[in-house]
């Protein structure tokens, strides 16, 4: 089986690929060649609105390992990468899909000489893979690592630990697997049919080069942000980028160059070589002398259209007249591209494949469409016109149908001469497609059809008052000149076709020249907003594992906040692993939480960062739990979402990742979510040296008055900064070691706006219950409670009827006064 990184239950990973002699471990059901041999895998791939999910089983180890909805290109280029490591035994997928599915799919089963041998590829039916089914076909599976003593709710809670179900793709994948399966009976082929196909495990798999982000992850950490639009006419989705990381960062040009930045977003990568030529490149446009330069090509980017949609009109001879300028443009631009370029270090990687790849095919196609197309023309009549002296024969055709209006009025003052004396007026028309035509005004007399009639002329139909007609001079016009507009137009689309011809023969360039110039156009972008927000390049250190900031700042924090204060981390070796930050609420812990995996992610894709030095070690995942999201489609609470998330990074994180982990436990009852807390660290400092990073900031003061982690080098505690001045409290937002004494609610709920009367008296019940003394009731509150009680009494009695025989004095004192004066007193 290939190397991938798959990861469930407490089990870590093994080492990643930044380490020498590395050995990805792939599954927990890994067998040496020498005891038996490995297994099959069968895959499942979807594929939709440029995502894709896979799942796929291993007989070897009876897991189903899955990789959450991901982009893709058309090219379906992550799909190859997931086949090369896998090499199934089989594809499955739905019977219904698109153009680029099936192209793939068909190269796939051609290929002859693949190795170890070609996949089966499989259709089911695209019933198989709806949404609800799957849904309900994994939540009602017979998996027996599920105990069967857990209730239907408790099944689904466990599971939802697992899966992404907010994953549409990922879950039909996984369901339509199921299905495939099942009917298949992969390993069980021989058994009786009441025996189902093993299934030991889920298990999420990553491509090895790339880090792991949840959809959690990048919803805390804003990274992407979609609002809707102002204005319902923007966009298919009606959504825009919000206030986000990607939204700062992208200053793109061109549509492509956006798409492959969000793509780089989306697939945050380990691979040092690809990092570092990204920062390369960013680099060299920062330098003060190339600003210039960068401003430049930045707009020639602007140019840079959709060539792939218009090489496919193209093909499909249903090409627009405003795709000859787009294609002029973009082509005119990419030779601008590349004769700045072959002035720039070739050292850099980018530059030399624009320099080289940009061949003189470009100036060919530029050529040829400035010197054939008239654009002016073109525009004005909507069709594709060529340039005069293109086509002699064109070119004399032109000429007749220009001379035409004065030729037709002498044509029609003799037709006059020759018609009768009723007859005030003629004219000559020609309409292409019917030929010349003889127009007269309708006459008074012209009543019944049968009065159009006139002698030497022949009828052809009436319009807006006007009788048109052939004659003998119209007749033998168009045996003369014949239909010079259709003939014209004939022509032009031929010369346009053998055009396309010419431009579809060195397509291949065009398609390069998009791939190269979206890479500059997203580097450029970034490269603008690292000099706007005073950004610098991180460093890689593949042996290093963990991550060092020097005056590290949030981003999206610093754009808002009228001041930041900076703040360095250190977080690599063996020491100060787990950082526990405590400190006052609104003291900024959370801020510096997503900071932290902000800046680390920027690195991860190839971007400055907020920072006077970052160095990144060898990270192969960010988890967190900041934010609850709500399930409406799975039931879930808040609580059970947050041990979701939580159970994410307890399962899959290994010693290269990032966990950040913000007010866990709050959900429930304190003691109970405090001892979870306590649990979830001492679990992972039980790991000792291959502990992942984590940052827990928390308000759990108990976590370390009492003890209840371990003493040791691996946890380091942190606190805010704060100073206390007479009844105010001042926010350093400073990281400095030790804990916080105190969580100054009340500071929090004075600057909310709460009353001071309701303030006093929670900082009167906490002391009190700090203390462990009882809790005494307002004065004021008793009093007003004892004339209410006395008052419902008296009413009740006054109600009572001392006639009524039935009355029971002795009942009404046991049950109504004897308890209301023992409230009262």
């Amino acid at each position: 089986m290939a190397a991938l990184r798959a990861t469930s239950g407490g089990t870590p990973r093994g080492p990643g690929p930044w380490e020498a002699g590395a050995d990805f471990p792939g599954n927990a059901g890994h067998r040496d060649d020498d005891d038996e041999e490995p297994g099959q895998t069968h895959l499942c791939v979807l594929w939709n609105s440029g995502y894709l999910g896979v799942a796929y089983y291993d007989t070897g180890d009876s897991t189903v390992h899955f990789m959450p909805d991901a982009p893709d290109d058309d090219g379906l280029t992550l799909l190859q990468r997931v086949l090369d490591e896998v090499s199934p035994r089989s594809v499955v997928t739905s019977a219904k899909q698109d153009e680029n599915m099936t192209r793939f799919l068909g190269k796939l089963a051609s290929q002859e000489h693949r190795e170890p041998e070609r996949p089966e590829i499989i259709f089911l039916p695209s019933v198989d893979f709806g949404p609800e089914i799957c849904k309900q076909r994994l939540l009602s599976g017979d998996y027996s690592f599920i105990p069967e003593s857990m209730t239907a709710m408790e099944k689904v809670l466990f599971l939802s630990s697992i899966i992404p179900f907010d994953c549409l793709l990922t879950v039909r994948a996984l369901g339509g697997l199921l299905k495939f399966l099942s009917r298949r009976r992969v390993g069980v082929e021989l058994e009786d049919s009441s025996v189902s196909v093993p299934i030991l495990g889920f298990k999420k798999f990553v491509l090895t080069d790339l880090v792991s982000i949840d959809q959690d992850t990048y919803s805390v950490l804003q990274i992407f942000k979609s609002e809707s639009h102002p204005s319902v006419y923007k966009g298919a989705s009606g959504l825009k980028e919000g206030l986000s990381l990607f939204g700062i960062l992208n200053r793109c040009r061109s549509k492509w160059g956006e798409k492959l930045l969000r793509l780089w977003f989306t697939r945050p990568t380990q691979e040092l070589r690809e990092l570092n030529s990204r920062l390369d490149v960013i680099q060299f446009f920062l330098l003060p002398q190339n600003l210039d330069l960068a401003q430049m090509l930045h707009r020639l980017m602007s140019h840079i259209k959709n060539v792939p949609l218009i090489l496919k009109r193209m093909k499909l001879s249903h090409t627009k007249v405003s795709d000859w300028q787009v294609l002029y443009k973009t082509v005119y631009s990419a030779l601008g591209l590349r004769d700045a370029c072959r002035s720039l270090p070739q050292s850099i990687q980018l530059f030399r494949d624009i320099a080289q790849e940009f061949s003189d095919d470009l100036h060919h196609i530029a050529s040829l469409i400035g010197k054939v197309v008239d654009f002016e023309g073109s525009l004005t009549e909507n069709r594709f016109i060529v340039l005069p002296n293109i086509d002699p024969e064109i070119d004399e055709k032109k000429r007749r149908l220009m001379g035409l209006p004065s030729f037709l009025t002498e044509v029609a003052r003799k037709e006059l001469e020759n018609l009768d004396s009723r007859i005030p007026s003629c004219s000559a028309i020609y309409i292409p497609l019917i030929g010349f035509l003889l127009c007269i005004p309708r006459l008074p007399s012209m009543v019944e059809a049968s009065d159009f009639e006139i002698e030497g002329l022949d009828f052809m139909f009436l319009s807006e008052e006007k009788l048109h007609y052939r004659s003998a001079r119209t007749k033998e016009l168009d045996a003369l000149l014949g239909d010079l507009h259709c003939e014209i137009r004939d022509q032009e689309t031929l010369l346009m076709y053998q055009l396309q011809c010419q431009v579809l023969a060195r397509a291949a360039v065009l398609t390069r020249v998009l791939d190269l110039a979206s890479h500059l156009d997203a580097l450029l972008a970034l490269a603008s907003a690292a000099r706007d927000y005073g950004y610098s390049r991180p460093r890689y250190s593949p042996q290093f594992h963990g991550v060092r900031i020097q005056n590290g700042r949030h981003p999206l924090m610093e754009l808002c906040a009228r001041t930041f204060v900076p703040n360095s981390t250190e977080c690599g070796g063996e020491r100060g692993r787990v950082k526990v930050i405590t400190g006052p609420n609104s003291s900024g812990k959370s801020i510096y939480l997503k900071q932290v995996g902000l800046i680390t992610f920027m690195a991860l894709v190839g971007s400055f960062v907020p920072a006077e030095e970052a160095e990144i070690g060898a990270v192969d995942a960010i988890f967190t739990r900041i934010h609850s999201c709500e399930s409406i489609s799975l039931g879930l609470s808040t609580f059970v979402i947050d041990l979701n998330q939580v159970a994410k990074a307890v399962n899959n994180a290994t010693e290269r990742s990032l966990v950040l982990i913000d007010e866990f436990g709050k959900g429930t009852n304190t003691v109970d979510g405090l001892a979870l807390l306590a649990a979830v660290l001492r679990n992972w400092l039980a790991l000792g040296p291959i502990c992942p990073h984590i940052f827990v900031a928390t308000n759990f003061l108990s976590l370390v008055q009492l003890q209840l982690l371990p003493q040791g080098p691996l946890v380091q505690y942190l606190t805010m900064e704060t100073c206390e001045d007479e009844n105010d409290l001042v926010f350093f937002y400073q990281l400095c070691e030790g804990v916080a004494n105190a969580s100054h609610a009340s500071h929090t709920a004075a600057q909310a706006g709460l009353p001071n009367k309701l303030i006093a008296r929670g900082k009167e019940v906490s002391d009190l219950i700090r203390s462990g003394k009882p809790i005494e009731p307002v004065k004021e509150l008793l009093r007003e409670n004892q004339m209410e009680n006395c008052q419902a009494l008296v009413d009740k009695f006054l109600k009572l009827d001392l006639e009524d025989s039935s009355l029971d004095l002795d009942a009404f004192m046991s049950e109504e006064v004897l308890p209301a004066a023992s409230v009262i007193l």
